[in-house]
């Protein structure tokens, strides 16, 4: 794989992951109100979430792409269009900060296997690992070993993303009640997105 592309790749992926979405306010939410005693359980539920949501995206992708350049043109372009769409409503809709207080005496297993669900069945993570990823891969390359890479790449970077929640959750909680902090996260995941999905629709296929 191009070094430039993977470097592009990790660039887009760290950003989007720091936006919080429904995985990091699990995090946030249960690293607030259990402790230390949660946070492995947590890292571990996303990863594996993660983990599972990428295989489940990738089951057929990489057969499909590598099928022929139409259909690749397909994926491409659709994917483009679906990621400027989330560009745009994340400008317009804004981000929830709200995270839910649970001063229940939840076990570990529990903790992991909520924060697992909410990770590994959310089908708007599925479609978007789906629109995502081909916008990385090179028609000219093995496509499947191409795809494995970014998938295995994506989970580091989100392994690595909610061990940082998990550890500066109190903090990160204060920070996201901010406006501005919303709106800064608005201006830079919608530009990325939008960014992405109309770089898809205006490059020619490698």
């Amino acid at each position: 794989m191009n070094i430039e592309i993977l470097l592009a790749f990790i660039i887009s992926s760290s950003i989007l992951l720091i936006i919080p979405g429904p995985t990091i306010l699990t995090v946030i939410s249960y690293s607030i109100s259990h402790g230390y005693k949660a946070k492995i359980p947590l890292i571990c539920a996303v990863t594996l979430g993660d983990s599972t949501a990428l295989i489940l995206s990738l089951l057929g992708l990489g057969t499909l792409l590598a099928s022929s350049a139409f259909w690749f043109t397909i994926v491409k372009y659709t994917g483009g269009l679906y990621l400027i769409y989330l560009g745009i409503k994340l400008f317009r809709s804004g981000i929830s900060s709200k995270v839910q207080e649970n001063n229940e005496n939840t076990s570990s297993i529990k903790l992991f296997l909520n924060t697992y669900l909410v990770t590994a069945l959310n089908p708007k993570g599925i479609i978007f690992f789906v629109a995502f990823l081909p916008q990385f891969i090179n028609l000219n390359g093995n496509v499947t070993q191409q795809l494995w890479v970014l998938a295995i790449t994506f989970v580091i970077l989100a392994t690595l993303n909610a061990t940082f929640y998990a550890l500066f959750a109190n903090k990160v909680k204060k920070l996201l009640a901010s406006n501005k902090t919303q709106k800064i996260f608005n201006l830079i995941g919608g530009s990325l997105l939008s960014g992405a999905g109309i770089w898809a629709l205006s490059a020619k296929a490698q």
